[in-house]
């Protein structure tokens, strides 16, 4: 960990199956959580999903940010303008328009409980406070820019991992969004950035031996259950080891996933796991209303349903407008990139 070359691992440049898994299962699992609690919150009743989503609650984030560093290596040492475009201007893009969309359908209610100043100030707050379900995409680029900074500083990567082992392990609640979430999860993204040849090496070992992992996976859900419902699991330490031990799951469960045709719609997910992210919570946030004034179903299934309405109805609409002028909504147009840095020409003597 402390050597400074750039980490190499047997990938080629097209998608790694199982990448696309996981970030499939971690997107199902966000979507979920804000489903159910939302579900639950405005019903006044807990439902079955309420444990699932409590027994995802150590590894829903730690893995996506874990698999949102796998393939930094390969970009890192690109030149600051290219880095800059590709890892904070793409996502500052789309925190931008979706906080724009997201504002139009809340600031009714935010206007009628604070006023009209109330709704603006909201607003401006969203340039150093993450607006709603956003966060995840705010603080991205923040990682991105903060491992390059640590990179070309040559801070030896074992001491960075401490660093933010020890941020993670620390209780840190300052009430800020950025500084809490920076302390809690940029362990896991610097470990998928610094660990990636690791980690490709036990997807490969688990797709070789899927017995042995499904046995080992059973353990795993074993003790992050007990961990969980005996509610050990948020202490300093179990925490951290729970994050670790739930994202290496989360890979063999997808490499697992990978050699079969039948989780194919997860792999979809999870190539446009940002489509989803950016989208869900309009059609969770309807689908919930409708079916609670129906009240057809328990609290459980309702939201076993708005979980799936919150996955599919994004994807749905990401294929619908990618060919139209409404494409815009899930892919950044020309004018929102940064320009190449132009080659300076030496100009002859006169």
């Amino acid at each position: 960990m402390t050597a400074y070359n750039t980490p190499a691992y047997a990938t080629d440049a097209a998608r790694v199956d199982w990448v696309d898994y996981a970030k499939g299962f971690c997107i199902v699992f966000v979507v979920m959580m804000h489903s159910t609690l939302g579900v639950e919150a405005a019903a006044g009743e807990t439902g079955w999903m309420h444990w699932l989503v409590a027994f995802a609650q150590p590894f829903r984030m730690p893995d996506f940010f874990l698999i949102s560093g796998l393939f930094l290596a390969r970009v890192i040492d690109r030149d600051w303008r290219t880095y800059l475009d590709r890892k904070v201007v793409h996502f500052l893009y789309f925190y931008l328009l979706w906080i724009a969309i997201q504002f139009a359908f809340k600031a009714p209610g935010i206007a009628a409980e604070h006023g009209a100043g109330g709704a603006a100030w909201a607003l401006v707050e969203t340039i150093w406070e993450p607006f709603g379900t956003l966060w995840f995409i705010y603080l991205l680029p923040v990682f991105f820019v903060v491992t390059k900074m640590l990179r070309e500083a040559r801070v030896p990567r074992l001491a960075i991992f401490l660093f933010a082992a020890a941020l993670e392990i620390a209780p840190i609640h300052t009430g800020s969004i950025v500084i809490d979430e920076f302390a809690s999860r940029f362990v896991y993204f610097y470990a998928g950035y610094v660990a990636a040849p690791h980690i490709f090496a036990l997807a490969n070992w688990v797709i070789a031996r899927p017995l042995v992992a499904v046995g080992g996976l059973v353990i795993w859900a074993t003790m992050n259950g007990l961990l969980v419902f005996s509610g050990f699991a948020h202490l300093p330490l179990a925490s951290l080891a729970l994050g670790f031990a739930g994202a290496a799951a989360v890979v063999a469960a997808s490499a697992l996933m990978s050699r079969s045709r039948a989780f194919s719609p997860l792999r979809f997910a999870g190539q446009h796991s940002l489509v989803v992210y950016l989208a869900f919570f309009l059609p969770m946030a309807v689908t919930r209303t409708v079916l609670l004034k129906t009240g057809i179903t328990g609290i459980g299934t309702i939201s076993l349903i708005v979980t799936a309405a919150g996955v599919i109805a994004p994807l749905l609409l990401f294929l619908a407008v990618r060919h139209t002028r409404l494409g815009f909504l899930f892919e950044r147009p020309d004018w929102a990139k940064l320009r190449p840095a132009r080659p300076t020409v030496m100009q002859p003597a006169e």
